[in-house]
């Protein structure tokens, strides 16, 4: 099975110069947690929820002039859309993240992939839950998917 066959193929997205309270409410207004930062059809970064509060707020940043790229994550984790779940999977658990964008093969973002989207899939909900386990900050070590 493929990462095309379970991924959300529309993905809320803002610029690196918006303001994190124009993230903060696209992320409200969609009921997310997380929006694909683009420089025209390609990310250059992900800011989530726990990004604008603990990167932003908790440094006294103002949401109404901060730009998104003074908090995002800027280190793209991605996985292409012909990528097997196993692998995707084994990315989420190494990196320690709850979603990967997707690209194509001009790593254009063409969807995202979350551990919801694993667990809908028979047979996967052990290896999604093993993944959330380690997806925290204070987890020890990474993950290595169990045989």
């Amino acid at each position: 099975m493929e990462v095309r066959e379970i991924m959300k193929t529309q993905v809320e997205t803002v610029k690196p110069t918006d303001t994190l309270q124009c993230a903060a409410a696209r992320m409200k207004a969609n009921n997310i947690g997380a929006l694909a930062v683009l420089a025209g059809d390609w990310p250059v970064g992900i800011i989530t929820d726990r990004d604008i509060t603990v990167r932003a707020t908790a440094k006294g940043l103002d949401p109404n002039t901060t730009p998104v790229r003074e908090a995002m994550t800027a280190q793209v984790i991605y996985c292409f859309r012909d990528q097997p779940i196993a692998e995707v999977a084994r990315l989420m658990g190494w990196y320690a993240v709850r979603r990967l964008l997707v690209v194509d093969g001009d790593k254009r973002l063409v969807g995202i992939v979350t551990l919801d989207d694993l667990a809908t899939i028979p047979g996967e909900q052990q290896q999604a839950g093993e993944i959330l386990e380690y997806v925290s900050p204070a987890a020890p070590e990474r993950w290595i998917p169990t045989p």
